[in-house]
């Protein structure tokens, strides 16, 4: 069949035509061979022009297109639609980027950025001609959706889900739900405490039959894809036979002999080797710390229920998609950073606001009564020369919310904040006008003036110059130096690398994009939410919890899935098996197969992801790719040249 390509060649409000000639570029392509239609336009992702190509494209029933626009990653989903609402296969459709690769990188060169897009746009061309109809693979989805981790953001999603209709499995691998909202006191802005939210959502869970929760649970194989993943999960045992007697637990967490740091309360305190934290944690049921108890029997003479003899299980999950909610470490100062370690009263943010919620009617550290606290803000976050070059968001609000608590409780308390500007955004400003009202300091340095700590006999000095007072040099003598430290990645997140998330430069998992798609990763099936892809406070881990729900449910809730038919396709006749192409391919779609005498690869098209990483390394050729043929692209390097 003849060809018959429309262009579109798009000015982007001036993006694009600023730096380059758009109509020289039309002019340059509108007589080549299987050229139908040629036009500019002001905003090709507009509604008016997606009308006017669904027209072109009916009317001059036109079987290839081509759209010189911005990146694709933006748009390719865009004119793909504009096609198939007006019958064209949407893989005829062809995106050249001239605005990221052209027009930004060359603005100071007009004439070079008119002559680069007119070749970008033949090479689109040259593919446009080659482009052939394809269709999606369509496959059964599980309707069961697996949520990774039972913090906030998790359980949030859970109840999102089910809600939906939708099976659920919580996994979460500490002995007690909550994550990190549990380990608060009180929460900004809504003033309640991290148990009570967490205590409300589990009644919440406990009242819906399609949500099951695993604790002590961790996910340690998967196989499958979109639609159909097939998770290992190994569960621990508490070692405490369920429907025992409070009295009874309570008595074998006293009578305990082991005391270790309780990572609950950050190690400011110590807890038993059988523990819970809270008495409306869940599972209400207590754990035992095997890894520290000493088997000593002490607890099993007070409490019958206590039973070494459980044993680990795993169980085989079948889901249709998995909802990633790991959640944050808070970042650990260095061995001495302000002091950390090394001075008595260094603390961090994270154990200062433990210590608000241990204290009662006088707020004591080390056998002292606190009256003066330094904060000192951006440890760990905003780094100049460490890795955590990001601001990590929460922490100003946090720290002055923490502040304005301690006031309120324990009433004689000066609070002195050394910071790099307070970012306090959005309706959070309002804390920060409270603090200064209550008459809380603020010093202000920047990243070459940070704060000197250092003792002088049994005084804890916190030393500074001042930007708002023309770098006056102050100090404050400080009972107190609390460290507002920031978000950090998960320093085990076994299942990120399991399943071979992408991290960004700040190390979180990434998405694809932080506007177009800001819960779904490269990975089809696996979504993101809350602070395992970045620094959040407890809202926004919720509003993105159920955006990954909701978007989790779309994958699953159909029954069944379109794939993208853009795979790998192996000539097994020219295959001699090397494994070459397994070994560089990044989603395991690639398996060696015993025919007789013979070995050669085989692929799994519903997890291949067209990447195309395996082609460059085949010594025999045998692999090429459906809309990225060698015939396709040598044809685009033809153009090109």
């Amino acid at each position: 069949m003849k060809k018959k390509i429309g262009i579109y060649i798009c000015h982007c409000g001036g993006n694009i035509s600023d730096y380059v000639d758009v109509e020289k570029v039309k002019k340059a392509v509108e007589n080549d061979a299987d050229i139908f239609l040629a036009k500019t336009t002001m905003f090709a992702c507009g509604d008016t022009n997606q009308n006017e190509m669904v027209d072109d494209i009916t009317n001059m029933k036109l079987n290839g297109v081509v759209v010189a626009s911005c990146s694709p990653k933006l748009h390719l989903q865009t004119f793909r639609s504009v096609s198939e609402r007006a019958g064209l296969n949407k893989y005829q459709y062809v995106h050249a980027n001239i605005r990221e690769q052209v027009s930004w990188p060359h603005s100071d060169d007009k004439l070079g950025a008119t002559e680069k897009a007119i070749k970008q746009v033949k090479a689109a061309i040259a593919k446009a001609r080659l482009a052939e109809p394809l269709e999606p693979m369509t496959i059964t989805a599980q309707k069961a959706v697996a949520v990774i981790g039972a913090g906030v953001a998790g359980i949030k999603a859970a109840l999102q889900l089910s809600d939906m209709g939708t099976q659920v499995y919580l996994i979460e691998r500490e002995p007690f739900v909550g994550g990190r909202t549990a380990q608060w006191e009180r929460i900004f802005t809504s003033n309640e405490t991290g148990k009570e939210i967490i205590s409300r959502l589990y009644k919440d869970i406990l009242s819906r039959d399609n949500i099951t929760v695993f604790t002590q649970a961790e996910v340690v194989d998967y196989s499958g894809s979109i639609g159909d993943f097939k998770l290992m999960v190994k569960v621990a045992p508490r070692f405490i036979r369920e429907h025992c007697v409070e009295d009874n637990l309570q008595k074998a967490i006293d009578v305990c002999p082991v005391e270790v740091p309780d990572s609950f309360n950050f190690e400011i305190n110590s807890r038993k080797a059988i523990y819970n934290h809270y008495p409306s944690e869940y599972p209400y049921l207590p754990v035992i710390d095997i890894q520290n108890c000493t088997r000593c029997g002490e607890c099993e003479k007070v409490c019958k229920n206590i039973d070494f003899s459980q044993k680990e299980e795993t169980l085989n999950l079948q889901v249709g998609s998995i909802l990633m909610a790991t959640g944050f470490d808070p970042y650990t100062p260095a061995d001495n950073e302000y002091g950390y370690k090394h001075i008595d009263n260094v603390i961090t943010l994270p154990q200062f606001k433990r210590l608000l919620a241990l204290n009662d009617s006088k707020l004591m550290y080390n056998g002292k009564v606190i009256k003066n606290i330094a904060y000192i803000y951006c440890v760990g976050s905003r780094q100049v020369n460490g890795d955590n070059k990001y601001c990590s968001r929460y922490c100003c609000t946090s720290t002055i919310h923490a502040a304005i608590h301690a006031k309120e409780k324990f009433g004689n308390i000066n609070n002195y904040h050394f910071n790099r500007g307070i970012r306090t955004y959005g309706k959070q400003e309002l804390l920060y006008d409270e603090s200064s009202r209550m008459g809380d300091i603020y010093l202000q340095f920047f990243e070459d003036g940070e704060p000197q700590i250092y003792k002088e006999g049994n005084k804890t000095i916190v030393k500074v110059k001042d930007v708002l007072t023309k770098y006056k040099e102050l100090e404050v003598e400080a009972d107190l130096v609390v460290l507002v430290t920031g978000m950090v990645p998960r320093k085990d997140n076994a299942i990120g690398s399991l399943l071979k998330l992408p991290r960004g430069r700040d190390k979180f998992f990434n998405e694809i994009h932080m506007k177009l798609r800001p819960v779904e990763t490269v990975i089809d099936g696996v979504a993101i939410s809350g602070a395992c892809q970045g620094p959040k406070n407890v809202t926004e881990s919720v509003n993105s919890a159920l955006s990954a729900a909701t978007k989790s449910f779309s994958i699953v809730s159909k029954g069944e899935i379109d794939l993208e038919p853009v795979i790998a396709i192996i000539d097994k006749d020219n295959c001699t098996w090397c494994g070459a192409c397994a070994e560089a391919c990044p989603y395991d779609a690639i398996q060696k197969t015993v025919d007789g005498d013979k070995s050669y690869a085989v692929l799994n098209s519903t997890v291949c992801k067209g990447c195309g990483m395996c082609l460059p390394v085949c010594p025999s050729d045998a692999i090429d790719l459906t809309a990225y043929s060698n015939h396709e692209i040598e044809n685009m390097i033809d153009a090109l040249l």
